[in-house]
């Protein structure tokens, strides 16, 4: 399960945070939290919904840890890594750029729907929102995206 999912979750971490380590960091403690509770698991089948959930709810927690300790920190956290910039092209910047400056709701829709390409049902449940707000949140954060990559054209 790790080969074949880890890369997509980081990848979603990696969107969330901004941060290459932050998200690794959080997809690893989403899978060594799904190794510590594999035998209490009643459906194996979730397993992949569970460390989607933890990777997801992970983010949250990191972000909201960055914004009260906004004040207090001497780098930016945001900020792209020389590592970062070497392997993105300069289209795939701006997508992330935009992307990191939609409101949460926003982000996190657009990044579950499209970069997991999960369903919306999974996306709702994922975000304790309904399918209509996923839809909306969505629809609204692809469209702002597009504005900000026509304004920056």
């Amino acid at each position: 399960m790790y080969q074949a999912h880890a890369l997509g979750l980081l990848r979603l971490a990696v969107i969330m945070l901004g941060e290459r380590q932050a998200a690794e960091d959080v997809v690893q403690d989403a899978f060594f939290g799904l190794f510590r509770r594999w035998g209490a698991l009643n459906d194996p089948e979730r397993a992949l919904a569970y460390v989607r959930s933890s990777v997801f709810n992970g983010c949250r927690t990191v972000l909201r840890k960055r914004a009260r300790n906004r004040g207090f920190m001497l780098a930016d956290p945001d900020a792209e890594s020389a590592e970062a910039r070497a392997v993105l092209g300069e289209e795939h910047r701006e997508v992330l750029a935009a992307l990191r400056r939609l409101p949460d709701r926003q982000r996190e829709a657009v990044a579950l729907r499209y970069c997991l390409d999960m369903p919306v049902g999974d996306v709702a449940r994922a975000m304790g929102v309904t399918e209509g707000t996923v839809k909306s949140a969505t629809s609204r954060g692809i469209a702002a995206i597009t504005r900000t990559l026509k304004g920056a054209s």
